[in-house]
């Protein structure tokens, strides 16, 4: 694609960084990435997963830069990871030993363990609170220290030190589809040792590998996933699934011991933990075993960075309908659905739209004012044609008249 050059369009640019850096500093308000961290941390848990880069406190920079844009941040955190190298990969993680803070089963009133509802809005009233409006540094950590001798935790937690995961960590509960599997009511999750598919490193590539559509849906734009997984359950996929089971808590990641090839799972390097969400979705299906149709149920799995439930729920819902692949429904067209659910690329694409397009556009204006001149060409002709019929034919009536009148 050729552009017309434009003179002064590299100043014009300096100029308006400039303007735009203006624009932020003039607000005389600044706030420090560990408060944006600690004050949103639902933003920078999106801005992490949508960037598959758990690094809290550049999320909070990234977030700061963009002055609350997430794609914007996303975009930032993403380009910082695409510098970076990576020396090691991790052992497979293993949720069953998650250190659950919140765990519930919208398919069982009683679970092995109980349902921990943790910390949620769920079963709030969704009104604003004008009181937040109000609220002072001393009053906050008054109410801190109230809710800390509430549940018994203990008050050096809240003074900044500790971090919020850490405040957070639960303990452990068995799977609750678990005893199903065992029944054989549902399908066991056998151990895959194929290397698993890096989207980060090269194209799609249609079919695509499982491991390559979880990686795509979980780094995806939320809103996308969730919109495509709400179209799914409305009519345009299967049927409406169950969650069976929906934890949040925080899982170990460890390496295997550098040189070793086999490396025992007791004698990894544990790296640290890092806060995830993870569901398993029941769907009921039909199944056809030598001409005889029966009922059973399949699993779709979601898991993302963080707390971003309904994003991981909707990721299982679109786990299914790709693994059934039936064309009729967009839901389930494998480049309809991982093409679209990235943020970057959405963001990349539309956004290209602003720039220059002079070549390409004058190239339309052209063909449209050629097009429309023959058009009147043509219509003037049919118009002249169309006079002198009618000239012909008044002449006619005249000469008749005259015909009649002597």
């Amino acid at each position: 694609m050729g552009y017309v050059a434009v003179r002064g369009g590299g100043l014009a640019i300096e100029e308006s960084l400039k303007l735009l850096e203006y624009q932020r500093a003039r607000s005389g308000v600044t706030l420090e990435p560990d408060t944006i961290r600690r004050a949103f941390p639902d933003a920078i848990d999106q801005v992490m997963g949508e960037s598959s880069l758990y690094a809290p406190d550049l999320a909070a920079l990234a977030l700061k830069q963009a002055r609350g844009s997430i794609e914007e941040a996303v975009f930032l955190l993403r380009a910082f990871r695409s510098t970076l190298e990576r020396p090691y990969v991790s052992c497979t993680v293993d949720t069953s030993k998650m250190r659950v803070d919140r765990r519930i089963s919208a398919a069982f009133k009683d679970i092995p363990g109980g349902q921990v509802l943790g910390a949620t809005r769920d079963y709030s009233h969704r009104l604003i609170d004008f009181d937040f409006a109000r609220e002072t540094p001393e009053a906050q950590r008054e109410r801190a220290a109230e809710l800390a001798q509430h549940f018994g935790v203990e008050e050096s937690v809240f003074d900044g030190k500790a971090s919020p995961e850490v405040a957070e960590a639960g303990g452990l509960y068995p799977k609750v589809l678990d005893y199903l599997r065992a029944e054989g009511i549902l399908p066991t999750c056998e151990n895959d040792d194929t290397e698993p598919v890096d989207v980060t490193m090269g194209a799609l590539e249609f079919p695509c590998a499982r491991s390559a559509r979880l990686q795509t849906l979980s780094r995806g734009m939320t809103q996308a996933v969730e919109a495509f997984g709400y179209a799914a359950i409305r009519g345009y996929g299967p049927s409406h699934p169950t969650v069976g089971e929906l934890r949040h808590g925080m899982a170990e990641v460890c390496v295997d011991v550098p040189g070793v090839e086999a490396c025992d799972a007791e004698d990894a390097y544990y790296l640290g933990s890092i806060p995830l969400t993870e569901v398993e979705s029941v769907f009921e299906v039909e199944t056809e075993e030598a001409g005889v149709t029966t009922l059973s149920f399949e699993i779709g799995y979601g898991l993302v960075m963080g707390g971003a439930e309904t994003k991981a729920i909707a990721m299982s819902v679109l786990d299914h309908c790709l693994d059934l692949g039936d064309a009729r429904y967009p839901t389930q067209d494998e480049e309809f659905v991982l093409y679209h659910v990235d943020g970057v690329e959405a963001q990349g694409f539309i956004s290209h739209l602003k720039l220059p397009h002079y070549v390409t556009f004058q190239s339309k204006l052209d063909t449209v004012r050629t097009a429309r001149s023959h058009e009147g060409d043509a219509g003037c002709a049919a118009n002249d044609a169309a006079c002198a019929e009618a000239g012909a034919e008044r002449a006619a009536a005249e000469a008749l008249v005259d015909e009649k009148e002597r």
